[in-house]
């Protein structure tokens, strides 16, 4: 229901897409569970966890999304990294001021398909003809994997239900496919948070335009047509 096809397509879909390795998904309609080998979720929680599901205690929150080329090598194609360590500082900075924080980490690398695709699709943008631009930002991820995005983000906010969050009184994201996952599930979000400017890489400013023309939240302008078209991108 929540993904808006039938319990038959959903099988049939899951059976193709995983070579046929659980047959049980076409052949026993019986079992209601499937637990497939994924990765997990991660809970960092920042000050007393018993006030996480206190909607009177302010609540900071980053759910973030896998990126072991940022988070953990250092690329700077990508605002992974300090927009990460900046939820952190917002979070401590939270529970300094009577709150508490969270930050839930998702196994979900390079928009669930992979950190071997990332990198191809890093190589394909570093590559194509007239650099790096915000305009083609999508369109590369697409000629390589198939498609723009393999994230479910309407299964994300269970974790947040069975931590029994009511409401996020700081969300620091930028994303409108969490948020509205988020507020879609029931959870009331106050603030949201975007990633400071000075703290957005150079060779980075590629994504940010272009997610950010797609529908991310900004308190500045979003670019225009003309402006994706400007290589920002290194070399």
């Amino acid at each position: 229901e929540r993904f808006g096809v039938t319990e038959t397509a959903l099988r049939r879909t899951l059976f193709e897409q995983t070579g046929g390795m659980y047959a049980d998904l076409v052949t026993r309609p019986d079992i209601k569970v499937f637990l497939p080998p994924i990765g997990g979720i991660t809970l960092y929680i920042f000050g007393d966890p018993a006030a996480i599901a206190d909607p009177n205690r302010r609540l900071t929150c980053r759910v973030h999304d896998e990126c072991n080329g940022s988070d953990v090598f250092g690329s700077d194609i990508c605002t992974c990294r300090p927009y990460l360590t900046h939820a952190i500082e917002e979070c401590i900075q939270g529970v300094q001021r009577g709150g508490v924080g969270l930050v839930a980490y998702s196994r979900k690398e390079g928009r669930a398909l992979g950190e071997v695709t990332k990198f191809l699709v890093y190589n394909a943008r570093k590559r194509q003809v007239g650099g790096d631009t915000a305009d083609k930002y999508f369109a590369r991820t697409e000629c390589v994997a198939g498609v723009q995005d393999m994230r479910f983000q309407e299964l994300m906010p269970d974790v947040l239900h069975w931590l029994g969050i009511k409401k996020i009184h700081r969300l620091v994201s930028m994303s409108n496919m969490k948020y509205d996952a988020i507020s879609g599930s029931g959870i009331e979000i106050g603030e949201r948070v975007n990633i400071p400017g000075e703290l957005i890489p150079a060779d980075a400013r590629v994504e940010m335009g272009a997610k950010i023309a797609s529908g991310y939240f900004t308190l500045g302008l979003v670019p225009d047509a003309d402006e994706l078209k400007v290589a920002k991108g290194r070399a």
